[in-house]
């Protein structure tokens, strides 16, 4: 099993436009082949801090999303957002 936590910071008047894109695509990534959960988070102390939390059943089933079109698509929507470069950890659920 794959935990998979990606850092982003937004500039903070795309924060809307990031919400509604992940909003829009989240039911689609979660019907990926091995994709078991899918949530978005807030950090507390810095409202333009978000934090993607995912669990894959293999690293193959992440790696085949990853190459996907629809990734690329939502990467291209949501890449002028940022503030900073984003930063992702792959953890192995032991």
């Amino acid at each position: 099993m794959i935990k998979r936590f990606v850092k982003m910071t937004f500039k903070p008047e795309s924060i809307e436009d990031f919400k509604n894109v992940f909003n829009t695509h989240k039911e689609l990534i979660l019907s990926f082949e091995g994709c078991n959960h899918l949530e978005l988070l807030q950090d507390v102390n810095n409202p333009t801090i978000f934090f993607t939390f995912s669990i894959w059943d293999d690293k193959k089933y992440l790696e085949s999303y990853r190459q996907s079109s629809e990734f690329r698509e939502i990467w291209g929507q949501t890449k002028p957002f940022f503030a900073q470069k984003a930063e992702a950890w792959s953890l192995k659920g032991l």
